[in-house]
């Protein structure tokens, strides 16, 4: 498929890393002086990154592209050598991309005689990682663990409240726009719940009547700056992710209604054509409009 990604130009970067705490996703590092797309299977080719690159070195490209395959991502990275390779085994690791991890496993065993490393050195790469994160030593790609992406089972969930309390139905992190890349697995062929941050807050019964069995994503339309990303990441969640249906819930107050017009626009300019309910709570709480728009 043919798909906008971020393109380097070694000439120009300098390897200030500016750049990489701008990447949502955390698919840049510097490596051996220069900035390097770590994986482009996490790039969602929005160019988040492109306004902090004081040299000018990023710019997005148009080209063809395997629609998130790890075997050609991986066998692209092998072009790099071994830090870029063992900075994107890790990047899997730290964003629980368990398939994606276990893929490049399998091609660096079958391509053992071609790789820059030893397989010995690998495992002790991942499990030396296990072993820092088990021990508190945070994020190791440099990135922010809280916008790391993860999927788990809400029902699994232990919660530090009475028994009376209602467990969270939230199966995946994270969830606000900025933060969320459409890419992630667990979005592919989801119910997708659209969000104002207000919502949850208002609706007392929000995680059974609207999150439970849905991916959710957040946003707020008055407050939130560079709001035109949203729009580029449903159309990306609608047309690559496939999601299956959008509920987008919004709050009364007439600001709120950008949020619809947002996910409005994304249908009308993505490819696939998805069921869109919109669900208006009123201030006190109360569902006041629930309809198939």
């Amino acid at each position: 498929m043919i798909r906008e990604i971020i393109k380097i130009d070694d000439d120009l970067c300098n390897g200030c890393g500016v750049c990489v705490p701008n990447c949502h996703e955390g698919a840049l590092q510097i490596i051996d002086g220069k900035a390097r797309l770590i994986s482009e299977l996490m790039c969602d080719g929005l160019g988040a990154c492109i306004g902090h690159c004081p040299e000018g070195a990023i710019t997005i490209e148009k080209r063809e592209a395997d629609a998130y395959d790890e075997i050609a991502t991986i066998s692209q990275m092998v072009k790099q050598g071994k830090a870029t390779m063992f900075a994107h085994l890790k990047h899997l690791q730290d964003h629980n991309e368990t398939d994606y991890l276990q893929q490049a496993l399998g091609f660096i065993k079958a391509n053992r005689e071609n790789m820059p490393f030893e397989i010995s050195e690998v495992h002790e790469l991942l499990h030396g990682a296990k072993e820092e994160n088990a021990a508190g030593g945070g994020c190791s790609t440099g990135g922010c663990p809280g916008s790391a992406p993860m999927a788990f089972d809400a029902g699994g969930l232990k919660m530090a409240a009475p028994a009376s309390a209602a467990p969270s139905e939230l199966s995946q992190w994270p969830v606000q726009m900025h933060l969320i890349n459409p890419a992630a697995s667990y979005f592919q062929g989801a119910d997708l719940l659209v969000a104002a941050d207000c919502a949850g807050f208002a609706y007392g019964n929000f995680h059974n009547d609207f999150i439970k069995g849905r991916k959710m994503v957040i946003a707020c339309p008055k407050l939130d700056q560079g709001t035109d990303i949203y729009v580029q990441k449903m159309i990306k969640l609608i047309d690559e992710s496939k999601v299956n249906t959008i509920t987008v819930v919004i709050m009364e107050v007439p600001c709120c209604g950008g949020l619809s017009q947002m996910v409005k626009m994304a249908t009308q300019m993505a490819s696939r054509k998805v069921p869109v309910k919109e669900v208006v709570i009123g201030i006190k709480g109360d569902v006041l409009s629930e309809e198939w728009v």
